[in-house]
């Protein structure tokens, strides 16, 4: 039991370990993340992510409207668009403005359903021993669809994720060698909330912190746990890269599941979503391949 045990570790650490690529890039060139320099790493348009962040964001945002409220005083010259945008949401769901505080507030996974058609959750993985898994809970997922979110924090090429990175098998390779490290225990959870509270401007926060709960508020950013396809299940969910534009609205950015580490880099904020490969029902559990080759 001890050595299955070492040997998941491994075949989970392998991939970061530097005389372990240098010995098999040759001999197996699938194993890693590889994509041709004549290919391209999108399965939909960054404008299409784009769009789908913006709607399910603005969502969550009047779902949660009283509590925007400081955030809006700051910035009247918006405040108008969300009470427009709040009115409609009522009036399609036949409620009173004079009654609307005292309604409901739809849970994340609701909003979600109710803006993109379906919603997702993680339960026990329909593999054995692969522990947490991402399924489809409610409603149906068309081909080519952005479905989640690889959350956690951004690291460029040279700065520092060795303690990080020791038996963190969250840690997500881009393209271009920037890591993202998706997990939320131990010092990768300290970092992430350290690096969220420097960033903060006043009321505004510039990430979502509460992916690291049982709670997120952000239904999408669920992503690291989607596990590694197999023989029997075949990848149905792919990665794609997206660098977040400056255009971003400011009073949206609480919803991004992503943090830089260095605070002085002027960069994009790079994120990782998981698109659909094919049409994915309700009950199905999502899989990718961690190394995929996107032809």
């Amino acid at each position: 039991a001890m050595l299955r045990a070492l040997r998941r570790r491994w075949d989970s650490y392998k991939y970061r370990f530097v005389p372990w690529l240098a010995l098999n890039l040759r001999r197996k060139r699938r194993t890693l993340r590889y994509v041709p320099e004549s290919s391209q790493d999108k399965i939909i348009s960054d404008e299409d992510v784009f769009e789908t962040l913006l709607k399910i964001f603005t969502a969550l945002f009047i779902n949660d409207f009283s509590r925007q409220t400081h955030i809006l005083a700051l910035l009247p010259e918006i405040k108008c668009k969300y009470l427009e945008l709040a009115t409609v949401e009522l009036k399609q769901s036949k409620v009173n403005l004079c009654s609307h505080q005292s309604q409901h507030v739809l849970s994340p996974e609701e909003v979600l359903f109710n803006t993109l058609g379906f919603s997702i959750t993680r339960d026990r993985s329909s593999l054995v021993s692969a522990g947490t898994g991402v399924f489809v809970n409610k409603g149906f997922v068309p081909e080519g669809r952005v479905i989640s979110m690889y959350p956690g924090t951004v690291y460029r090429k040279h700065e520092p994720i060795f303690f990080q990175s020791l038996g963190n098998p969250f840690i997500f390779r881009c393209i271009d060698g920037v890591l993202i490290d998706g997990s939320d225990k131990g010092l990768s959870r300290s970092v992430y909330r350290s690096c969220s509270r420097r960033d903060q401007l006043g009321p505004f926060q510039m990430s979502d912190v509460s992916w690291l709960t049982a709670a997120p508020q952000n239904p999408l950013a669920v992503g690291q746990y989607v596990n590694n396809c197999s023989y029997e299940k075949a990848a149905n969910v792919c990665y794609q890269e997206f660098d977040v534009p400056r255009c971003f609205p400011l009073e949206l950015k609480q919803y991004l599941p992503n943090i830089v580490y260095s605070h002085d880099i002027q960069s994009h904020l790079r994120c990782v979503v998981l698109v659909t490969l094919r049409d994915i029902k309700q009950g199905e559990e999502l899989f990718s391949n961690y190394y995929t080759v996107v032809s």
